[in-house]
């Protein structure tokens, strides 16, 4: 139900290039108790780390993922069109599937040190708050970074100490 990976595949789409040069990998602390893991990815070059918040009955309750995709050098990034494609293709899933959502403006954030562009979706069935997602994404020379997260409404919000502890550790 929970459906962050889906955002990252489109940034994917819209800055992917095929380069064997490796950057660095971002570093995050993921909160303390998730289950953390780094996904493999088609393409080498790019990175992408999930960890996952289970409930008592090992039920996904939330989910983050960080991805650092490599930009092809003099290509120049419409941040705020890579965003609205994936809050659109985060909204189209949900809607197929049988929800509503809606999504806040398109605003200025950070993301680690970097001045980034934020948007948060919130998630209905017949008209009940179930789910938030929150996409934050961010260029710098050569790089973009997606910092995804979403979960059950109630759980997103008693989460928001450990997400916000996790954005201040990201070191891009």
């Amino acid at each position: 139900m929970i459906r962050v990976f889906k955002s990252g595949l489109v940034l994917l789409a819209v800055v992917a290039v095929g380069t064997s040069v490796f950057a660095a990998e971002p570093q995050i602390t993921w909160p303390a108790g998730w289950v953390v893991a780094k996904l493999a990815d088609a393409t080498p070059s790019v990175s992408r780390q999930r960890a996952v918040k289970n409930d008592a009955d090992g039920n996904q309750v939330m989910v983050m993922e960080l991805t650092m995709t490599p930009v092809e050098s003099g290509h120049q990034v419409n941040l705020q069109g890579v965003l609205m494609e994936m809050r659109k293709s985060i909204q189209k899933d949900f809607f197929q599937s049988g929800y509503q959502s809606v999504c806040n403006k398109v605003h200025a954030s950070t993301l680690g040190s970097l001045p980034a562009l934020e948007t948060t979706c919130t998630i209905t069935e017949n008209g009940r708050h179930v789910l938030s997602q929150t996409l934050v994404a961010a260029v710098e020379a050569g790089r973009a970074y997606v910092l995804s997260y979403a979960g059950q409404a109630e759980v997103y919000k008693a989460s928001t100490e450990e997400i916000v502890a996790a954005r201040n550790s990201l070191k891009l």
